[in-house]
């Protein structure tokens, strides 16, 4: 976990990111303890930006508080991806269709880019980047949204189901299928067509709760 450290000023911040990525990449596994002394040790920093750090991220559900006991890095369960999708159906959809009121000409090559990457890393087979560019388009609708509340909301949401899909092992639908749909919603952003595009984000939110839904029985 310990690579180059920053300036003192940004100590905080650089250990939250190595923490939280520690996290999403399974360094630190759901259920770890999250002891401020290992973490200050691990890092080579003082226990405050430590500290501060797992305060961040039980904030953003990432760890948990136990009390008498310390903060734990969390698990995300089947049911808490459920309850997940069924939020970010309705938040996503919100920024699909604000995306499409806001689209300019510039943002165009961008959605189109997105695209190709995703099409070009699932000729691979490589699970993980596949997952990383799936949800690299759904960040690009939400920086596209303008709206800097929905976005933080949606990428603490995305912080969540990436962790629960390595809790869980699920692997929500086919990879093809998602490109598939991704390209309807970027076809109606781009023409500037709200109602369709919060329409195909739902449905492609939903479909996937769905699939999740159905490999818990």
């Amino acid at each position: 976990m310990k690579d180059a450290q920053p300036e003192r000023n940004r100590i905080g911040d650089w250990a939250y990111a190595r923490i939280r990525d520690a996290i999403l990449d399974g360094e630190l596994a759901p259920g770890t303890r999250l002891s401020v002394p290992d973490l200050a040790r691990r890092l080579d920093i003082s226990r405050s930006p430590a500290r501060e750090s797992i305060l961040r991220l039980i904030s953003e559900g990432l760890a948990e508080e136990v009390p008498h006991r310390g903060a734990f890095v969390s698990t995300v369960t089947v049911g808490n991806l459920i309850e997940i999708y069924t939020v970010r159906s309705v938040l996503e959809g919100l920024a699909a269709r604000l995306a499409a009121e806001r689209v300019t000409p510039d943002d165009v090559p961008a959605l189109n880019a997105s695209i190709d990457a995703h099409r070009a890393v699932l000729e691979t087979g490589d699970r993980p980047a596949i997952t990383e560019a799936d949800m690299a388009f759904h960040r690009l609708l939400y920086r596209l949204s303008e709206n800097s509340w929905l976005m933080d909301s949606l990428l603490r949401l995305q912080s969540l189901v990436r962790l629960g899909m390595r809790t869980t092992l699920l692997a929500p639908g086919s990879p093809a299928h998602a490109l598939s749909e991704h390209e309807q919603i970027r076809d109606a952003v781009v023409e500037g067509n709200p109602d369709a595009a919060e329409e195909r984000v739902r449905h492609h939110v939903d479909r996937l709760r769905e699939v999740i839904r159905s490999q818990r029985s």
